[in-house]
């Protein structure tokens, strides 16, 4: 019994971590199950999403005999997420709110309440994700009761690695993660798919979880439509759809936040479909081109703010090169694409893509990976040209030219 330790998991509700806090019990762990209650809403239909879903994990617990405790972190939620979220609306970027909550409260509020006030030992969740740690069996180790020891017990930077069921890899919501709290959390979803956690749940005897569907979008949003929602916490800053292509007006938006790019826009009376290309949060112009895979939507470069590497430094290759080639993805579950990657003295990095990408978009994360370890992530803050940008440019310089080839048997004369 002297090797049973205490881990904290937290139980949303739904399957993943459900059949995780499942997991921990049969190898043996003292389990504790955690509800975090994030954001304090009910959706268009007056059903409260969140009171549903505490009532789900807690069932889950007194299934597995575990205890059970909810947390609220709206006040933080609120004041680290989503008042940062309508900062960068209002900057013209489209962040990521998963990314942000992963980062803040999952594995920062939560990690801290669970070593600190429960006396975990680890945390554990039902991302599907792996670390370095499982693969060595660090976790089977007894650790001595004191909470900060495992600054000594893992000499090596913990990193994290994409799970065996790839197509619910989950790395890129934890790209934000610290080192702090990466060496110790567990996954124990890392060596299955998706169907066999399933198996698993029914198994147990878990249907009520096994029935619910899977959260999709933006959880504090609901059902309801992107635009009235977020124009319930900013003011209407209403300007022109303007095109690309002749500058000339194709309709009307309440705000540029209200759009990201890549979208359809609702221009209204036109005869054709119009996608957002850019914005000019100066002006208040939002500029749109014809077709959805116009050339104005497909960029390769980028720069980041400061990239936050999982293991707390650059690969060491990048710094030994300045330079160094991997792999690429700002979208979850969007194929990796080759890049290579450029240190800068600040912390930020260039990412040059092996080819152009659609609707690159800034605020959103440039997740790097290195085989199948996640690097980590930074915030995209500036884009280079489109191909449509360099097209244009290329035109200029070929007429000029010509024009010089006309103007050359005259000044010869």
């Amino acid at each position: 019994m002297s090797r049973i330790r205490h881990v904290v998991c937290a139980v949303s509700g739904g399957v993943d971590s459900s059949v995780a806090a499942l997991l921990l019990k049969k190898r043996g762990y003292r389990v504790t199950g955690v509800f975090m209650k994030n954001w304090d809403s009910l959706e268009e239909s007056g059903t409260c999403t969140s009171e549903r879903d505490f009532d789900d994990a807690h069932r889950v617990c007194q299934t597995l005999d575990i205890p059970f405790h909810q947390v609220s972190y709206v006040k933080e939620y609120w004041h680290e997420v989503f008042s940062y979220l309508l900062k960068e609306y209002e900057k013209g970027r489209t962040p990521n709110p998963d990314i942000l909550c992963n980062k803040h409260i999952k594995f920062n509020y939560f990690h801290k309440y669970a070593i600190n006030t429960l006396g975990a030992d680890a945390i554990a969740t039902g991302h599907y994700a792996r670390t370095s740690q499982e693969d060595e069996d660090v976790f089977h180790h007894k650790l001595t009761p004191h909470h900060n020891t495992h600054t000594t017990l893992f000499r090596n930077p913990v990193r994290l690695y994409k799970p065996a069921d790839l197509l619910k890899d989950q790395t890129f919501f934890l790209s934000q993660i610290s080192q702090d709290a990466l060496r110790q959390t567990m996954f124990p979803l890392a060596g299955l798919t998706k169907a066999f956690v399933k198996k698993i749940a029914a198994e147990a005897g878990l249907h009520h979880v096994l029935k619910k569907k899977e959260s999709m979008g933006i959880c504090f949003i609901g059902k309801r439509n992107f635009e009235k929602f977020i124009l319930e916490y900013l003011e209407p800053k209403p300007g022109n759809f303007v095109s690309i292509e002749d500058g000339t007006v194709k309709g009307k938006h309440k705000g540029w936040f209200t759009l990201t790019l890549g979208q359809r826009a609702k221009t209204g009376g036109q005869k054709n479909a119009w996608f957002v290309v850019d914005k000019d949060v100066a002006t208040g112009d939002v500029f749109v081109a014809p077709t959805t895979n116009h050339p104005a939507l497909f960029r390769d470069t980028m720069r980041t703010d400061r990239f936050h590497w999982i293991t707390g430094d650059p690969h060491p290759e990048l710094v030994r090169n300045q330079m160094m080639e991997c792999h690429f993805r700002f979208i979850h579950q969007k194929p990796l694409v080759p890049c290579t990657v450029t240190l800068n003295m600040d912390g930020s990095v260039w990412i040059s893509l092996s080819q152009p990408l659609r609707a690159l978009t800034p605020g959103q994360f440039a997740v790097l990976y290195k085989g199948d370890e996640c690097l980590g992530s930074g915030k995209i803050i500036q884009l280079g040209p489109s191909e449509y940008t360099l097209q244009q440019d290329l035109e200029r310089l070929k007429a000029a030219a010509q024009h010089g080839e006309q103007q050359s048997p005259d000044a010869a004369s």
